[in-house]
């Protein structure tokens, strides 16, 4: 289903007090588990809208002429994923690498940066009513304190950037970051995941990039800041943007990561069939991978009913809920199921022949790991997303509120679309009038005992 097109009103005031508007996005759809049926009594108890805030007084005023043109492009994508920031309310946000999308020239796609200059930022927001308002920004930069930009890595392995109508190349940045997971560590800085590397990247408080955990081989020089090569090199086989994109900070400090899709092992086409992706467990106090876990997706039409293509699957939030267990969200674009996992001791399949890129049959081509001897991580339906009226679709945070309460937020992607009718003739955006707001969700039982 289609999401409602809203119109979109203007907030002013940057970068600290920023307004929002109001609407109630459309529905997603899905699937029910026949066995459970929680999304019966899950019911939505508030819906907030972040309004209308120019990007390019947004991004200038926490880095002063950083963008010369917005192109018409608002704030947004900061529903990337979302943490409790402490207050009632009160939540940490992330942007992704910024608006982009896909042009086809002669044929070919090209990943176009119509805002190359715009610096991915941490942000803080308050849920009041049916307002989402922007507490504080905090942009990420390198170790001289320059933008770390959104902008791809390296030739031949990230999509090469385009300008917005796809015609002029970008340069490379090796310190570009597609963020996506946060969490606020309890010294009070952040770790963030990135599609790129894929990396898991430590930050400081006020948004210096300290370290970027990269896997080994990967090779990445000339970054601003030290880059570490210390997750399984089997992750160099990552598809290409579908890096990591959950993250989970464990009551003992540990962190948990997840890969959005199945690797392309042994090529892109088994990835994309797959139904199989991997879970990290990373030490903060040793800066190690300690554990590696199978999960596997539900078919995709037991997500979504109106999918068949398995390579639309995605895991977007993994959310501690105490001790051992998460929540993990499986997805596609338009719904999205919540389940319950307890991470079991070990060290899993790290380090084992499925880490090596050439066992055969690869992880990825199981289709039924567990008879493989592959220990899957079990797993038990929370919520079917699809299910609950006035859930968004392209949910990519959750943050448990209460023990029985959810905060979910949508992916708007800046309001493009793709393909060359995302910008009209003077190069300014078409806005898709999706925006980004955060649900609450009351859930039929509560998350813990």
């Amino acid at each position: 289903m289609s999401p409602r097109v809203v119109r979109r009103s203007l907030a002013i005031g940057l970068p600290l007090a920023l307004l929002g508007t109001v609407c109630v996005a459309g529905t997603a759809t899905g699937a029910q588990d026949r066995h459970q049926r929680p999304e019966r009594t899950a019911r939505v108890t508030g819906t907030a809208v972040l309004g209308d805030i120019p990007l390019a007084r947004f991004s200038n005023g926490l880095l002063p002429g950083t963008v010369a043109d917005d192109r018409g492009v608002a704030l947004g994508g900061i529903g990337s994923d979302i943490y409790p920031a402490g207050r009632r309310g009160e939540f940490w946000t992330v942007t992704d690498r910024g608006p982009n999308g896909q042009i086809k020239i002669d044929g070919k796609k090209r990943r176009t940066f119509p805002v190359p200059g715009f610096d991915p930022a941490i942000v803080k927001v308050r849920v009041s009513g049916k307002h989402v308002r922007v507490l504080q920004a905090i942009p990420i930069t390198t170790r001289s304190g320059a933008p770390v930009t959104g902008l791809s890595n390296q030739r031949d392995r990230d999509e090469a950037p385009y300008t917005y109508d796809a015609k002029t190349p970008l340069a490379y940045n090796p310190n570009g970051l597609d963020t996506e997971g946060i969490v606020r560590a309890a010294d009070g800085s952040f770790w963030l995941v990135d599609e790129y590397g894929p990396s898991l990247v430590h930050v400081s408080a006020r948004g210096r990039v300290l370290t970027r955990y990269v896997p080994q081989g990967l090779g990445l020089t000339g970054a601003d800041y030290p880059v570490v090569e210390a997750l399984p090199g089997v992750l160099l086989h990552r598809k290409i943007n579908r890096g990591f994109e959950g993250l989970a900070l464990l009551p003992g400090g540990d962190l948990v990561l997840a890969v959005q899709s199945p690797l392309s092992l042994p090529d892109q086409d088994a990835g994309e069939a797959s139904r199989n992706v991997r879970l990290l467990r990373f030490s903060t106090k040793k800066r190690a991978v300690t554990a590696e876990y199978a999960y596997r997706f539900d078919a995709v039409d037991v997500v979504d009913p109106g999918e068949d293509d398995t390579s639309e699957l995605k895991v977007s939030s993994v959310v501690a809920i105490g001790g051992n267990d998460l929540l993990v969200e499986e997805r596609t674009d338009r719904a999205a199921r919540l389940h319950r996992v307890t991470l079991p001791h070990g060290s899993g399949i790290l380090g084992s022949a499925w880490d090596d890129a050439t066992t055969s049959p690869s992880y990825e081509e199981l289709t039924d790991p567990s008879a493989a001897g592959v220990p899957v991580l079990r797993k038990s339906l929370v919520v079917d997303l699809g299910k609950v009226v006035g859930v968004p679709g392209k949910i990519e945070g959750v943050a448990v509120t209460g023990r029985d309460t959810l905060a979910l937020i949508n992916d708007n992607d800046f309001g493009m679309t793709d393909g060359a009718e995302a910008f009209d003739a003077n190069g300014r955006l078409v806005d898709s009038g999706i925006e980004t707001s955060v649900t609450q969700l009351k859930l039929p039982r509560p998350l813990r005992g």
